[in-house]
């Protein structure tokens, strides 16, 4: 458990405070408008339940998890017995891709990391479909529709989330009120943790929807500081690669502008 988070636990009433809510956050809505951004971003506090959203009607519209699944697909896998531990070693087969990083063997921290596909279609593999429908609706993940392909649903539309969903969804990670057992709460915690200062410490996974609709782009986690913990998920419209920074950047410069990081 990381230094702060202990306390956290005890604020699992926050989730039946009133939460505090503005439909369009000047401040945040004003840096998409300086970037030309089509998105939404939910930022949202585990101790006050206080919220800041750009963009509500995108907020609570669906799309395709893409790699942000890979914070669920972990838990399971972890769970399931799927994979040993972080450092289990997944065998490249020698197939070429098109991303560099994947054609070596990876571990489960490298493959998450890198959104490794192919490590996540084998882990999809041994899961399998049946467990997989039973924690989704454990867990109230988004809402899933057929046709349902075992290691494809969360990248070709099949399963879909919203903004505020993917909020709501990783604060029952951070508080462990999922059916989940503390190794594989501590195994998503490790491989997650992006950025570590001394004033405070991030968890964060990026998304790209490609295969189903309009290609989206996401970037979902939490930021915990000595005083909370604040959870955000943006997804944005992605034009080209070249808009695949501003998901980070976007999100930052949010935080930023509601004093949560400097």
């Amino acid at each position: 458990m990381h230094k702060h988070m202990g306390k956290y636990f005890i604020s699992i009433f926050a989730i039946f405070l009133p939460v505090f809510a503005s439909a369009e956050d000047l401040a945040i809505s004003t840096l998409f408008a300086q970037k030309g951004v089509d998105g939404t971003v939910v930022i949202s506090s585990l101790k006050s339940g206080q919220t800041f959203i750009h963009n509500d009607a995108r907020a609570n519209r669906r799309c395709s998890p893409a790699s942000t699944f890979k914070i669920m697909n972990t838990l399971i896998a972890v769970e399931e017995k799927a994979v040993a531990g972080k450092d289990d070693v997944f065998k490249w087969d020698g197939h070429i891709y098109d991303l560099p990083d994947w054609n070596r063997d990876q571990m489960l921290a490298s493959a998450f990391k890198v959104s490794c596909v192919w490590c996540y279609h084998e882990l999809a593999s041994r899961i399998g479909a049946e467990k997989y429908r039973a924690y989704l609706k454990q867990c109230d993940y988004g809402e899933l529709h057929s046709p349902f392909e075992t290691t494809r649903f969360w990248l070709n539309g099949s399963l879909q989330i919203s903004a505020l969903e993917q909020v709501s969804f990783l604060k029952k990670v951070v508080q462990h009120r999922l059916p989940f057992s503390k190794a594989a709460y501590e195994t998503l915690q490790q491989i997650m943790l992006t950025e570590e200062t001394p004033a405070y410490s991030l968890w964060a996974k990026t998304g790209w929807a490609r295969m189903a609709g309009p290609p989206v782009g996401w970037y979902v986690g939490y930021v915990e500081t000595p005083k909370d913990v604040w959870f955000f998920a943006l997804n944005m419209k992605i034009r080209n690669e070249k808009d695949l920074p501003l998901r980070q950047e976007l999100v930052r410069a949010a935080l930023q502008a509601k004093g949560i990081i400097e």
